[in-house]
This record gives structure tokens, C-alpha cells and sequence, in this order.
């Protein structure tokens, strides 16, 4: 069961050896109870900062057909370059918090009328001004011929970060699938719950202990409680994004 906002705060309030909220008085607490709750969101945007791309961050489940396909599916248009990383997003704000740029892939598998032999294959990452000094100035001619799209091997994104590009541009429709993270949202009412598994729910109070004894003015305190956050924050790492080996050996000598 996830934990809840009014379980975090209580969690936090008695570390700091304070007097814990109900749900009827939740929504009124008023001086430090208040500073705690609002501390808890400070808490999780912080560790969303820190580490966006964290597996309860996603923007969705892995793909379908494949785990590999990514969480977000974009079909092209013929002889359109540009695309709109999050569908249905007004600005900024509401973009996806961070995207894997090392990890589109572009494929014909689920497109309508494609069949076998499909293509499936990785799009190298590219800076903008690599693309602006390469191939900008050919692409732009070929904007208005057919004959020079094709199949993407290259992808870029847009100044503002809210677009991806495509190179060449594309001369039909395929899924260009990749992974996104959203942004967290701040807790509001005593009964919402956390993103996060409640074995990680520790990170968080200490974080809002950190923020507790700056404001009380007593460093060593918050000292000892950064420290705390610091060493969550690596066991988070640790467990959710490298827990793979990092080299391989061969035994074979040993036979």
C-alpha cells in the first residue's frame, strides 16, 4: 500500500519529535505541521531534480510489443521534420520533465500496411548544432522534394526542448518510439499517495528534516540529515538504475 501524504507528514513530524496531524486537522495545520507539509513536496521535487529519469517517474509502461520500444509512441508524416514530444501539451509546464535521448528507435512493426521485413533500429542522438551545421542547410532543400526524404537515422531536438527532429525527414509513416519521465505532482488533500515505493519513503523525511533544522537554525541537525538524503539518494540509484553488472570477465582460462 503506498504511503499518504498524512503518513509521510506524521513519519516526519515524530522524527522530529513533534505532535502528529489527524485527517480532520490536516488540511488547517498552521505553523511548523505546515512548514513540514509543504517540505515534503520540496522533498520530492528534489529528488526528482536530482534524478529524473527514476522508474516511478515514468511516463508509462514499456512498450507492447517490445520493453525495448520504449514509453511513448509517435507516428510521423511524410516530409515532416518536426514533432511534439508530449502529445496534448500547451508549454512548457506541462512537458515531460526529462526524455532518454539515447534510447529512439524508429520502426514500421504496428504501422498500417507495413510487413515483414519490418525496420527496427536505433536513431543516433545528434546535437542541434551538429544538425545546424551538417545537414540544415541541404535539409531545408529538401523540404519541398520527395525524392530526397527517407528513412530517419538521426534525431535531434528543437531549441526550446518541446520537439524532436527528424533526419532525413521522413518519406512515410513510422512509430518513433522513446522513453519519458513526467514531473511529479505536488501532494495536496491527506489521502494522496506517493509515486514512490514505501521502502524509499525515508528519503523523503529526510529531506524535510533537512529543510526542518535549517529553519530551527541548527546546522549540525541538518548536517546529519542531508547526510541521510545523500546516502538514500545512492541506494536509489543503486537499486532502480544500476543494477546491472558494469563489466563482464571470461572464465574460460580456469577450464
Amino acid at each position: 500500500m503506498a504511503t499518504t501524504y498524512l503518513e509521510l507528514t506524521n513519519q516526519a513530524l515524530r522524527e522530529l519529535n513533534e505532535i502528529p496531524l489527524t485527517s480532520a486537522n490536516f488540511a488547517d495545520a498552521v505553523g511548523l505541521q505546515q512548514f513540514v507539509k509543504d517540505s515534503i513536496n520540496k522533498s520530492i521535487f528534489d529528488i526528482a531534480n536530482e534524478e529524473p529519469q527514476l522508474p516511478f517517474f515514468s511516463a508509462g509502461v514499456s512498450g507492447g510489443t517490445d520493453p525495448f520500444y520504449g514509453n511513448v509512441t509517435v507516428a510521423t508524416v511524410a516530409g515532416q521534420r518536426w514533432y511534439t514530444l508530449k502529445a496534448g501539451s500547451s508549454d512548457i509546464t506541462t512537458d515531460y520533465a526529462s526524455i532518454d535521448w539515447d534510447d529512439f528507435l524508429v520502426t514500421t512493426v504496428n504501422v498500417s500496411g507495413e510487413t515483414a521485413p519490418f525496420v527496427s533500429k536505433g536513431l543516433k542522438y545528434i546535437t542541434l548544432d551538429e544538425w545546424t551545421r551538417y545537414y540544415r542547410d541541404q535539409e531545408n532543400l529538401d523540404d519541398a522534394d520527395t525524392q530526397a526524404r527517407g528513412e530517419p537515422v538521426r534525431v535531434y531536438r528543437s531549441p526550446d526542448n518541446r520537439k524532436f527532429g527528424l533526419s532525413p525527414i521522413p518519406d512515410k509513416v513510422y512509430n518513433i518510439h522513446f522513453y519519458a519521465y513526467e514531473k511529479p505532482t505536488a501532494l495536496s488533500a491527506h489521502g494522496d499517495t506517493i509515486a514512490f515505493p514505501d521502502q524509499y519513503s525515508n528519503v523523503i523525511t529526510a529531506r524535510t528534516r533537512y529543510y526542518v533544522w535549517q529553519f530551527k537554525d541548527s546546522p549540525q541537525q541538518a548536517a546529519f540529515a542531508l547526510e541521510d538524503f545523500k546516502k538514500g539518494i545512492r541506494n536509489m540509484k543503486k537499486n532502480l538504475l544500476n543494477p546491472q553488472p558494469k563489466y563482464i570477465t571470461d572464465d574460460r582460462i580456469y577450464f
